[in-house]
């Protein structure tokens, strides 16, 4: 690509309302973040139980870094797989209920290594049209054939797998949807993989850690249990630190660890790391009360944003979407509340459909009830203003 063509393709971003700008973050992270050496009241972290500052993790970092150092050296196949990172895997498979776990970089690199040791030519993956961008960008990667279906239509699946005739099948989708902070029907995508002989690959990103008893995710919340899952979570959300993980079927994990590109060919994650989430696998599963107090926010925020002239979608999950619309009235709105001091950042395409803007809120548990009813009292002040100028924020 030429320069000139970068410059024009810039400037269309730009006019279009999609540059996107990184803001300098000082200090950890919290409900209150220094912001460009402002501070502000944050609803933008995936930091949704208020980990990623525990001092339990931070002591357990500390004291693995006198034991193991600061790199892991090489790759997992050669002599970077720890022993921290040995009973990191042993504790996940342990807490999410199924034989054996895989500890990957981060969950995009999971994906891209899932699906294609899975998934290849003349096999067919059929995704959910709202998953996240590294599941479809594995999905292209496998090589496999990929059928598109309907957000969360399962009626509209089981059509597309009966007609389908390639030879093996997966079914992959978000467990809880990032951008939409709503729930894959779960329990009918395992019943449909059943019926059609299918794998079900479930990203539980934004689950892990959050739903199902103690934490353990979006099968612990449904009660479910198949030889043909293979599941992901993500540790660097509710989780609080960093990486991601694989459990499935002891046989599944172990082809993947012989198959997988992005685990095969990276340097293994920091051991350290990999101790902080030792540590914080304990807060999740026996500190509940986290759980307890993030769900009382959701009813609390739910409660005091009815009635604004932007839609709340129908999410009981940490992730709460305002749709405002264009993208030009979602900046302007993130803009006039970070004018009052508070930040939730406005998500544009390609993350969601067009003519679907929104302001993604997303709780934490860190956050207390006047926090909400700051966010709430400045959007209702915002729509006032914007039925008195007739038009938007």
């Amino acid at each position: 690509m030429r320069r000139t063509e970068l410059s024009s393709r810039l400037d269309h971003l730009q006019q279009a309302g999609l540059i996107r700008r990184r803001r300098r973050i000082g200090g950890p992270q919290g409900p209150h973040l220094s912001v460009d050496g402002a501070r502000f009241l944050a609803f933008c972290s995936n930091d949704y139980l208020g980990l990623a500052n525990h001092p339990a993790l931070a002591d357990a970092a500390r004291r693995a870094l006198d034991e193991f150092g600061v790199g892991a050296g090489a790759s997992a196949h050669i002599c970077g797989h720890m022993a921290v990172h040995e009973a990191l895997e042993q504790r996940l498979a342990q807490f999410v209920g199924l034989p054996r776990a895989l500890h990957f970089s981060t969950g995009y690199m999971a994906n891209l290594g899932v699906l294609p040791a899975l998934a290849g030519a003349g096999d067919v993956v059929f995704s959910d049209r709202l998953n996240h961008a590294s599941l479809i960008d594995a999905a292209r990667l496998s090589r496999a054939d990929v059928v598109v279906y309907p957000h969360c239509d399962v009626e509209a699946l089981d059509r597309l797998m009966q007609q389908s005739a390639q030879r093996s099948k997966l079914v992959v989708t978000d467990a809880v949807f990032s951008m939409d902070g709503d729930l894959a029907p779960l329990p009918r995508l395992l019943a449909l993989c059943q019926r059609h002989d299918a794998w079900l690959v479930v990203d539980d990103a934004h689950g892990f850690g959050v739903l199902g008893e103690s934490g353990a995710g979006s099968l612990a919340h449904w009660g479910l249990s198949s030889e043909r899952i293979v599941y992901m979570g993500t540790l660097g959300k509710a989780a609080g630190v960093f990486g991601a993980f694989v459990a499935a079927d002891a046989e599944v994990i172990e082809w993947i660890l012989q198959s997988a590109r992005t685990y095969m060919f990276t340097t293994a994650s920091p051991p350290m790391l990999a101790a902080a989430l030792l540590a914080a696998l304990e807060v999740i599963q026996f500190d509940s009360q986290r759980r307890k107090r993030l769900s009382s926010l959701v009813e609390r925020v739910r409660l005091e944003l009815a009635g604004l002239p932007w839609r709340l979608l129908p999410s009981t999950t940490a992730i709460q979407p305002l749709i405002v619309g264009e993208n030009s009235q979602a900046l302007s709105l993130m803009e006039s509340l970070r004018s009052d001091g508070i930040w939730v950042p406005a998500i544009r395409p390609p993350t969601v459909p067009a003519g679907t803007a929104r302001l993604r809120i997303s709780l934490s548990a860190a956050h207390c009830d006047q926090d909400v009813d700051r966010l709430a009292a400045s959007l209702r002040r915002l729509a006032l203003q914007s039925n008195a100028a007739g038009g938007p924020a």
